[in-house]
């Protein structure tokens, strides 16, 4: 529905309104011989986890010769919490050497995989091979509740056990409840509903205006950037037990770089719940959005600008009547950490888990580093739970600990490094995909970071700042899925070969960073941020990080100096 003498709603609303659930015409142009989707389906495709791109390094040659664009598709699953049982794991891990061009894992910023480089005739097989081991794509992508991510450290304390059971909750009351999943993909039969009975009890015909993010994480452990979500919960823990949550709304990382009228924003503190009417609260918050969210101009359809819009004393008071009761106040938060749970960590008596880093998220074999062939074996052989981060990396739970140094020479005879052999500069790095597969991409970004992290490791050494856990974030483009705008320093690519500097973020990611430089070239993106580096090297304060010191001092002031220069 439209609100606030809304006009004509978007093209992509239309044909949501059309799609009859979500079944366009998927299931006949998965019966054609043609390589693409119509842009109708394509919309469509996204709500069941697909998206249709094409290899972007091929373009060119391909037009010279007079032929069409490579396309292939882009496959994300859902994986409430990134929670993987060990035959879950490996079947992807098949699916990239059997269907994909490029025979890599993604582990995303959100707790799950991207399958890069299926083409159209192998879309319905990959999809139904996950299916298999009770995987699925549905909610992966579109304008839906998507993967909900939580903190991914497995441990005995029942806190751990009850936040868990709190997401999968989540994941049945806000996900799609359409058939068309099963008819298209696992040729299910259409199933008849009764009179008044809805589809889509929760979404409706239209789903919502815009993708929606839920997160969850424990108080004081911020390795999930919960801030960044359009609803985020926090877990109070009391006696070992979760106790409630204090929910954050509002918050998205994606902007617009022409029109300033967009912005990132971390969510703020609503109201406090108990565990029994978590589901229910993220549920009314849920509606909030479906019936004032911006259905004309999807660059505003987030619900942070609804939020911004109305006013947050609105948006309380809208759910207070949707639940029909008074909300108790958010109670105070306080964070220590946002580390990523690397190396070994005590799971339960007798019992260990380790995390690893994973460059970028890619889990591919190279000449010199075999992290794939690695991961099969050890999943294969010790059957551990693999569990993704939403700093790209890999935890594997349950290992016995006498299995421990097993585990560790098969890693070490792969070229696998393990936590202490990785510097901080890498374990605190992200990027995104870009190119060449993103079709939003400006800039490259996956490809890009690891040319300039040992540039920064050797500037970090002799500046003598190198066991600082300043994060350094890098994307193609301004729509921010390496969660760039609340990092340290954040390189977001404008043009090819240029970006956006971004700096004084929170290595806690609790604060907004700001835009210092416009359009750098890539090979200058390091010295541009050198001379802030070096002053925070010699004037920091005791116990001051990057963030702090930059919002303290100012970055006019480098601002000033460079001018002054020229």
């Amino acid at each position: 529905m439209t609100h606030e003498g809304q006009k004509k709603e978007s093209k992509i609303e239309v044909i949501k309104r059309e799609s009859r659930y979500l079944r366009g015409t998927l299931k006949e142009a998965l019966q054609d011989e043609s390589p693409l989707f119509s842009e109708e389906n394509v919309q469509v495709l996204k709500f069941h986890g697909v998206y249709q791109q094409d290899d972007r390094d091929l373009r060119l040659k391909l037009k010279k010769e007079g032929k069409d664009k490579h396309y292939i598709m882009m496959v994300r699953a859902r994986i409430p919490g990134g929670v993987l049982n060990p035959d879950q794991y490996l079947v992807f891990d098949r699916l990239a050497d059997e269907y994909t061009d490029y025979g890599t894992l993604r582990i995303t910023t959100r707790q799950t995989i991207q399958l890069h480089g299926v083409i159209k005739r192998n879309l319905k097989t990959a999809i139904q091979n996950l299916n298999e081991v009770l995987i699925r794509t549905l909610g992966g992508c579109g304008d839906q509740v998507r993967n909900i991510i939580s903190c991914a450290a497995p441990g005995d304390e029942p806190f751990r056990t009850e936040m868990r059971e709190d997401v999968l909750s989540l994941v049945d009351r806000l996900g799609a409840k359409t058939r068309a999943y099963y008819e298209i993909w696992l040729d299910g039969e259409p199933v008849q509903l009764d009179e008044g009975e809805s589809e889509e009890p929760l979404y409706g015909e239209v789903y919502l205006p815009r993708k929606f993010k839920v997160a969850m994480a424990p108080e004081g452990d911020n390795c999930i950037d919960v801030y960044d979500n359009d609803i985020g919960f926090v877990a109070h823990i009391e006696n070992r037990h979760v106790v409630g949550y204090t929910v954050l709304v509002g918050g998205g990382m994606g902007r617009t770089a022409s029109d300033k009228a967009t912005y990132p924003r971390l969510a703020s503190p609503l109201c406090y719940v108990s565990r029994t009417d978590l589901v229910e609260t993220a549920a009314a918050i849920v509606t909030i959005q479906r019936d004032y969210g911006d259905r004309v101009n999807r660059r505003f359809a987030r619900m942070k600008y609804l939020i911004d819009r109305r006013g947050s004393d609105w948006f309380l008071t809208e759910l207070e009547s949707r639940l029909n009761r008074t909300l108790e106040a958010p109670r105070p938060l306080v964070w220590h950490s946002a580390a990523d749970h690397l190396g070994w960590h005590r799971e339960r008596e007798g019992v260990s888990y380790l995390g690893l880093y994973v460059p970028n998220g890619r889990v591919k074999d190279s000449e010199s580093v075999k992290l794939k062939s690695a991961l099969r074996d050890i999943v294969r052989e010790f059957r551990p739970t693999v569990r993704l981060t939403t700093q790209q990396n890999v935890i594997l739970s349950g290992i016995p600990d006498e299995l421990r140094p097993e585990i560790e020479r098969k890693l070490r005879e792969a070229g696998v490094p393990l936590v202490e052999e990785v510097s901080a500069v890498h374990r605190h790095a992200m990027a995104c995909v870009a190119l060449p597969t993103c079709g939003l991409a400006v800039a490259e970004s996956e490809r890009a970071l690891p040319g300039l992290l040992p540039v920064f490791e050797r500037v970090f050494e002799e500046l003598g700042i190198a066991d600082e856990p300043i994060t350094i974030r890098m994307t193609g483009c301004p729509n921010g899925c390496a969660r760039p705008y609340n990092a340290d320093i954040a390189f977001v690519g404008r043009t090819m070969g240029k970006y956006d500097v971004f700096l004084g973020g929170s290595h806690l990611g609790t604060e907004l960073n700001e835009l210092f430089k416009e359009f750098v070239p890539l090979d200058q993106l390091v010295d541009s941020v050198r001379p802030v580096l070096a002053a925070y090297a010699q004037e920091r304060e005791p116990g001051e990080n990057f963030g702090e010191f930059c919002r303290r001092v100012g970055l006019d002031r480098f601002r000033h100096v460079e001018q002054a220069l020229l």
